[in-house]
């Protein structure tokens, strides 16, 4: 462990459950660059593994490890971590998306756009800068499993950092029309202002009937004896459903859904889809070419490790 203001960092290895792809432990050298991935809770991420294994098979002395940083420690960690010389950033999970803003000196235009992000890293001078790449990670994981957007109606449960982020990429997109539902009315409300001019309206309830794409951005389903987020029930037999947690287990929507033959998949390859702009960012540029396609087979063995595997049972 390694302590800095009453500030405890694990910075151990987040073992990935068995999988039938064999991932070589990385080996930590004094010239091992570091990323850190930084939420709370922090158990239940999966970019530990998914960078180990990118950086394991492009040869890259690297290592990403979690940290479990309380909402009270967040700018006191930011400030002495983003000062080791050998740590090229922080992949940013739940909740800290949105209030890493008030600390950073600069970001780019999706971060804007969403008031979020999800990567820090320092410039030449030292400034901290971030990005977001939750919304290009979400549009193309939906891609990916075939789900065409423009002209759909959509329903956000979450109007966090993620929420967003997935936000402004959907209006974007083309989308008929988008739904938004929050427990605080007034974050909902902001989102919905900062996506405009898009057709988005804030709704007072999680009713996802009549929506034929349905998001949950809440961190309902992290924790055992989680309310679902919305009832199942109400969802169309012809939506699809995107629980963006990465659990090692289906959550309970998931599996409350896939019991009623409903089209439903997690955030796996929402991380996938974005980890080549991770990598760029970071100034991994080899790693990111190799999974855009310059290593063959290794994006889905990234996927088989992540547990990633599943695709829409129709077009």
């Amino acid at each position: 462990m390694w302590r800095t203001r009453g500030l405890t960092i694990v910075a151990a290895m987040l073992h990935s459950p068995p999988s039938p792809v064999a991932i070589r432990a990385p080996i930590v050298r004094g010239s091992t660059e570091l990323l850190m991935v930084v939420a709370d809770p922090v158990v239940q991420v999966k970019a530990p593994q998914a960078y180990n294994l990118v950086f394991a098979r492009c040869g890259i002395d690297a290592v990403a490890v979690p940290a479990h940083v309380r909402s009270a420690h967040l700018r006191a960690f930011v400030h002495e971590a983003m000062a080791l010389g050998n740590l090229r950033g922080l992949v940013v999970s739940i909740p800290h998306k949105t209030p890493l803003m008030q600390i950073l000196h600069r970001f780019d235009a999706a971060a804007l756009a969403a008031g979020a992000v999800n990567a820090v890293r320092r410039d030449a001078e030292g400034a901290l800068e971030g990005a977001l790449f939750d919304g290009l990670g979400f549009i193309g994981a939906l891609a990916h499993h075939g789900f065409a957007v423009r002209a759909r109606r959509a329903l956000l449960l979450g109007a966090g950092g993620a929420g967003l982020a997935i936000a402004s990429a959907l209006a974007a997109t083309g989308l008929g029309e988008l739904a938004v539902f929050d427990t605080d009315f007034e974050r909902a409300g902001a989102l919905v202002r900062r996506v405009a001019p898009a057709p988005a309206r804030v709704v007072a309830q999680a009713d996802p009937a009549g929506f034929d794409l349905i998001v949950n951005a809440t961190p309902l389903g992290l924790r055992a004896g989680d309310p679902l987020p919305l009832n199942p029930d109400r969802v169309a037999p012809d939506a699809v459903v995107v629980d963006i947690l990465m659990t090692d287990e289906p959550t309970a929507l998931l599996q409350a859904l896939r019991a009623r033959g409903v089209t439903a998949f997690s955030g796996h390859e929402m991380l996938v889809q974005q980890m080549p702009a991770y990598l760029d960012f970071f100034g991994f540029p080899t790693a990111a070419a190799a999974l855009r396609g310059g290593l063959p087979g290794l994006m889905p063995e990234l996927r088989a490790a992540l547990g990633g595997t599943e695709t829409l049972v129709r077009p």
